[in-house]
C-alpha cells in the first residue's frame, strides 16, 4: 500500500513538473537597443507592451515583402499597447539600412544591430526574417522563422493584449 502511495505521489510530481516546464515561457533576453535616431532602451523597458522583435535585412526578399503586413499589424494593434521593433542584422551596411528606412516610412522602431549583440541575445539569430513575440510580462511567447501566418499572429496578439499586464 505504501508503495502505491509513493508511486502515485512520484507520478503526480512528474506530471506537475512537466506541465510547469512546458507552460513556463522563457524571459526575453536583456539586450540594449539603439534606434537609428539614437534613442536607447533595454528589453525591460518594453514591459507592459506586447512586442514583436523582428530580425530583418535589406538583402532579404521575404523581409521586405512582409513589411506591409507588419505595418498593418502595427497599425491595427498599436493603440492597445502593441509595438514592433525591427532589428536590422549586423551584416547589413548601416547606410543601406538608413536609406531603406528613409524611403519606406514605417510605424516601427528601427534598430541596427551593429555589433550582433541583439541577435546573439535572441538565441544567436542568423536567418531572416526571424521574429519573437513577447508578452506584457517580458516573456517570449512565440518564435517565428520566416514570414508568420498573419491571421494566427493577429489572433495571438489580440489574446495577449486582452491579458492583464
Amino acid at each position: 500500500m505504501k508503495f502505491k502511495i509513493v508511486a502515485a505521489v512520484v507520478v503526480i510530481a512528474l506530471v506537475v513538473g512537466a506541465l510547469f516546464m512546458f507552460t513556463q515561457k522563457p524571459p526575453a533576453p536583456d539586450v540594449a537597443f539603439s534606434t537609428l535616431q539614437g534613442e536607447r532602451f533595454r528589453t525591460a523597458d518594453l514591459r507592459g507592451q506586447v512586442v514583436l522583435v523582428n530580425f530583418w535585412a535589406t538583402s532579404c526578399g521575404v523581409c521586405i515583402e512582409e513589411m506591409p503586413a507588419l505595418k498593418a499589424t502595427q497599425e491595427k494593434f498599436e493603440a492597445r499597447g502593441y509595438r514592433t521593433v525591427a532589428v536590422a542584422m549586423d551584416y547589413d551596411p548601416p547606410a543601406r539600412v538608413s536609406a531603406f528606412v528613409a524611403r519606406n516610412p514605417l510605424p516601427f522602431t528601427f534598430v541596427h544591430d551593429r555589433d550582433g549583440s541583439i541577435a546573439r541575445g535572441f538565441d544567436k539569430v542568423r536567418l531572416t526574417p526571424t521574429s519573437y513575440l513577447i508578452n506584457r510580462h517580458g516573456e517570449i511567447v512565440h518564435k517565428f522563422l520566416g514570414e508568420p501566418d498573419f491571421d494566427k499572429l493577429h489572433a495571438l496578439i489580440d489574446r495577449l493584449l486582452a491579458e492583464a499586464a
